[in-house]
């Protein structure tokens, strides 16, 4: 609530747009989708490789119990847009068919895509609002800019398809 709270300091009306992202979560977010232990925060900065292999995996504090493809659209946030916050089509085709080549996704899976990763888009955009307007300058924690992940969020929700992600 208190990121909430003074979310139009960092740009005017976007509190009215967490409430109302928020309130279509509240009808509309997935329930019946397959679940187990997921990471929930596969950021780069979270993945090793060696080469081209994966060598390791860290900070596990968010892991938990939830939908696998909640996963799956934290990894499109995190890895599949470029500097200029632009979505990397090829980025997002190679991902999705790395997953599935693993498991592959159920077709309510792809179809609920957009609203997970516009889920997961409003939750670091939420965590980097608290850490930007509450940490002191030259506090232990990081701050980063918000606007990186409002105009992810801006990006999935008009998003129709899991096919504008690279899904065939």
């Amino acid at each position: 609530d208190a990121a909430r709270d003074r979310a139009d300091e960092v740009e005017p009306g976007l509190a009215a747009e967490v409430d109302a992202d928020f309130a279509d979560f509240e009808r509309n977010w997935p329930k019946d989708l397959p679940k187990g232990i997921i990471h929930a925060d596969l950021f780069p900065d979270n993945v090793f490789f060696l080469g081209e292999k994966l060598s390791g995996l860290i900070d596990f504090y968010f892991a938990c119990d939830d939908l696998y493809a909640y996963d799956v659209a934290t990894c499109l946030n995190a890895w599949c847009f470029e500097k200029d916050f632009s979505f990397n089509l090829t980025k997002g085709k190679a991902l999705l068919a790395g997953y599935q080549s693993v498991r592959p996704l159920s077709d309510q899976e792809k179809a609920a895509l957009p609203m997970l990763a516009r889920g997961s888009a409003l939750r670091f955009m939420l965590t980097r609002l608290y850490d930007w307007l509450t940490v002191p300058d030259g506090g232990l924690v990081m701050k980063r800019d918000p606007s990186e992940y409002i105009r992810r969020m801006r990006f999935h929700r008009a998003i129709k398809s899991s096919s504008e992600y690279g899904l065939a």
